[in-house]
């Protein structure tokens, strides 16, 4: 099977189980559900939110971790109980976690396309530029008016959403302060992302951010090493950025086993 054929079999699988492979599930984690009517996207959309401990008794701010791929049958769990985890042992500092489970997740975290191949995967797909709307306009407002949040906000991401989290930080830079990807979908649009990076980086504006993204071997490519070597070569003023390739993983095991080392160095 070619790589770009096992990229478009692994995006028919649940984000669940590609993101946990044979681990076992997550317990859920305690939680509040919200919906928020997204007139960007023209449909409701239901939201998680976990508090860290402690987040009761006291009257302190916390930054946000946004994850698309936020369900509790997704990638909730798993995050949430990572990040508690690691803020227990000192490694972070507590955060609050808002998981955004999806309705239609090809359509919102893919940008548009001009290859055919890439339209298959769904019946509607190119519909980033909306979701990210939602998210910054509609969704973190309404994060801030409920919850004790301080300005500082992470994403993370994983396939899709992890390319979601590239495109947002080379179209939008300033939505969010820390950047988390594991194995990006950068192929999408025949790599007119990765294209178009060397300028985008060169445009972007001065400030403290951070960039982590984690290639299995079945994402480390010709797309993977030139966004390092253009990030290298140009990088912008405030930026830290880590590329990890980690070929003994795979596009099914990556998530689960850098997920604590990329957080900690997001959020620490």
């Amino acid at each position: 099977m070619t790589r770009r054929l096992l990229a478009l079999a692994l995006l028919a699988c649940p984000a669940a189980l590609r993101a946990q492979g044979d681990a076992p599930a997550d317990p859920v984690p305690a939680h509040d559900t919200l919906t928020v009517t997204s007139r960007a996207l023209g449909e409701p959309r239901r939201i998680n939110v976990h508090v860290p401990p402690g987040y009761a008794g006291s009257a302190a701010r916390f930054p946000v971790l946004y994850m698309p791929d936020g369900g509790v049958d997704e990638d909730f769990p798993h995050v949430v109980n990572t990040v508690d985890s690691l803020a227990a042992a000192g490694a972070i500092r507590p955060v609050i976690v808002v998981g955004i489970p999806n309705t239609e997740r090809r359509r919102d975290l893919t940008g548009p396309t001009r290859v055919a191949r890439d339209s298959t995967i769904a019946p509607h797909v190119g519909g980033s530029a909306r979701f990210r709307a939602f998210v910054r306009d509609e969704l973190r407002p309404a994060i801030d008016a409920r919850y004790r949040t301080t300005s500082e906000r992470a994403i993370v991401g994983e396939s899709l959403a992890g390319l979601f989290v590239v495109e947002t930080f080379l179209l939008d830079p300033t939505s969010f302060d820390h950047y988390v990807a594991f194995d990006p979908s950068l192929w999408w649009n025949g790599g007119a992302l990765v294209d178009s990076a060397s300028a985008r980086l060169a445009a972007m504006p001065a400030g403290r951010r951070t960039l982590f993204i984690a290639s299995s071997r079945d994402g480390i490519d010709e797309r993977s090493t030139r966004l390092e070597s253009m990030l290298r070569a140009a990088t912008p003023s405030g930026l830290t950025w880590v590329h990890s390739p980690r070929p003994s993983l795979t596009h099914a095991t990556i998530f689960r086993a850098v997920a604590p080392s990329a957080l900690a160095a997001a959020l620490r």
